[in-house]
């Protein structure tokens, strides 16, 4: 420090902070948001602090000054045990008999049918279309007066009678079991449909767990007291680990093949990602390629999520760009 000019012993300053809070966080996936809520927001921030502590090596090693260390070592450690953010492709090729999975938040098909919100010619339905799935799960669900999703069977669960807002899970194999969590106190839910593909059965789960109401377009999230976000915030992480458990309960009951598709509204940074995750693969991981953005803001936030169990072969996993909702869709090949 005695060496440095005033200036850069202020961005040093700023770089042990930030190093700091993204070492603290690298606890985050074994801190429950029961016990210390507020500390689990961090993993939102998670990608950003990567970025960040990346550029302060950069430009310590540009100054020649051995500062670089410090983030440097810290991302040294985050490599080895964090979950990664970016990733160089390792699709292998895929297979006639691989089941074609999507999983998306469709934000009750908002967008689908206004070109002047996309990036392209087609609307939501064709696109899906084109992509000749065999199982779509789709979260924030909204049952139109003309379905444009023409598969043989499907399972839909809507918040009540009278809602038309929901979850759905839509299949081209043979739907022979299906039901609902049905999370109280929230508009989000955890619905599940058991296909037969052949002589096997497969469950799929589609996830929404509790919202974090954040509205990324808006000044400070949308919030004018930034005290009043945090609570909210951490309340909704709070609910999050109890339909974290329940899911857990709910999942530990079945022992053959599974895939977990939805949106988590957490990172792969986060206690419940970490808890859900265990004895499964991660499509992402294992065959996805770049940053995996899955939530439509300025930094890349992984929040949607296909998730199997350790005995399926993942050959191909993508992110699509295409903007028909809020969040990006994301797909996967998977074989046993």
């Amino acid at each position: 420090m005695k060496n440095l000019k005033f200036l850069d012993r202020v961005f040093f300053l700023v770089n042990s902070l930030i190093a700091t809070m993204l070492l603290l966080s690298f606890l985050l996936p074994y801190v429950s948001p029961q016990s210390i809520p507020e500390f689990t927001i961090l993993s939102l921030f998670v990608p950003a602090l990567l970025f960040v502590n990346v550029a302060f090596t950069i430009y310590w090693i540009i100054k020649l000054k051995k500062q670089f260390l410090l983030s440097f070592l810290v991302l040294i450690f985050g490599w080895f045990f964090a979950s990664p953010l970016y990733k160089i492709s390792e699709n292998a090729s895929a297979l006639n008999s691989d089941l074609k999975v999507m999983s998306f938040n469709v934000k009750t098909f908002d967008f689908f049918n206004n070109k002047k919100k996309v990036e392209n010619t087609k609307n939501g339905f064709e696109f899906i279309a084109d992509q000749a799935l065999d199982i779509l799960v789709l979260q924030e669900y909204y049952q139109l007066k003309k379905n444009k999703l023409p598969y043989p069977y499907r399972y839909i669960k809507l918040r009540s009678k009278r809602s038309k807002y929901g979850m759905a899970i839509y299949s081209k194999y043979k739907i022979i079991n299906s039901g609902s969590l049905d999370l109280k106190s929230t508009g989000n839910n955890i619905i599940f449909a058991d296909i037969l593909k052949e002589k096997d059965t497969i469950r799929i789960y589609n996830a929404h767990f509790e919202s974090l109401k954040i509205k990324p377009n808006e000044e400070n999230f949308g919030e004018e007291n930034s005290e009043k976000l945090i609570g909210r915030v951490a309340q909704a992480f709070k609910r999050q680990a109890s339909q974290t458990a329940l899911f857990l309960n709910h999942e530990k009951q079945w022992k053959g093949k599974k895939i977990i598709c939805g949106d988590f509204n957490n990172t792969a940074y986060s206690w419940m990602y970490h808890e859900i995750s265990k004895n499964k693969k991660d499509a992402f991981i294992v065959a996805g390629e770049g940053f995996g953005k899955s939530y439509n803001y300025w930094f890349p936030l992984r929040i949607d999520f296909i998730l199997t169990d350790e005995a399926a072969i993942i050959n191909q996993f993508k992110t699509f760009t295409e903007i028909y909702s809020d969040h990006f869709p994301i797909r996967a090949n998977i074989n046993w």
